[in-house]
């Protein structure tokens, strides 16, 4: 399996409340994107992480390490004063090239290949909402001002906690991408997809996905970590092989 991975605060905002996990010894990646202001967004994505990879490694499955996680940081909160904070959060966890997918909050999980680009998650958001109740398009939500609203996120004592799963197998020659809304707020699925026909690299892609988010406007701190199987034989976990995408994309030419 490779992969790469970068978060940047972005142009707008000073800091980086967002938080990358890549630990390919338990197969488990994870963007995380913390909510509450400097010195507190930034403690729960971290915290968040930081408790999916122990609980994780004690054994637990995704949606006991993200419900681990969602305590943490409500002890946090209550230790530093009764602050506020909380975050996002996108995970996945592979055995072989079986996954599981986990979230909850509005960071995404796409899964990408020579077909198109398919969104795997589903956004607990405010705008979701109103989508799923045809009372917006998704071209509105786009612009909406409450676009921002989540209406699920970990450190929020009065929600009920809902984590989202998905399973299912990454074939050779697919990416599976996970992101924070400051990638998917700035670009279009279809934008998106474009990079995969000009990166020669898993660390070339990240870099044009954040650059063009950044071009966009840049307005949050954008996360993003892609995997992906070659399409012929998958390398090792934690390697990024040069040639990847261009078998991906240019099959004949390889």
């Amino acid at each position: 399996m490779g992969y790469a991975a970068q978060s940047v605060a972005g142009r707008v905002r000073a800091h980086n409340e967002d938080a990358v996990l890549c630990c390919p010894q338990l197969g488990l990646w994870a963007v995380a994107d913390g909510m509450g202001g400097h010195q507190s967004g930034e403690v729960a994505s971290a915290l968040a992480l930081q408790t999916l990879r122990a609980v994780t490694a004690e054994g637990g499955d995704l949606d006991a390490a993200i419900h681990a996680a969602n305590a943490a940081i409500l002890a946090a909160g209550q230790q530093g004063g009764g602050r506020s904070m909380g975050t996002t959060v996108v995970a996945v966890r592979f055995a072989g090239a079986e996954f599981d997918l986990a979230w909850i909050g509005d960071s995404r999980a796409y899964r990408i290949s020579l077909d198109g680009i398919a969104q795997l998650t589903r956004d607990h958001s405010w705008v979701q909402a109103m989508i799923d109740a045809g009372e917006l398009s998704v071209d509105e939500a786009r612009n909406h001002p409450r676009r921002n609203l989540v209406t699920q996120c970990l450190g929020q004592s009065e929600l009920v906690l809902q984590v989202d799963r998905v399973q299912g197998t990454l074939a050779p020659g697919e990416l599976l991408l996970l992101c924070s809304d400051g990638l998917t707020g700035e670009l279009t699925d279809a934008q998106i997809q474009q990079p995969c026909g000009s990166a020669a690299t898993l660390d070339e892609l990240v870099e044009q996905l954040i650059g063009l988010a950044i071009e966009a406007g840049g307005k949050d701190n954008i996360s993003c970590i892609v995997l992906g199987r070659s399409a012929s034989e998958s390398p090792e976990i934690g390697t990024k092989p040069r040639s990847f995408l261009r078998r991906l994309l240019n099959p004949r030419r390889q």
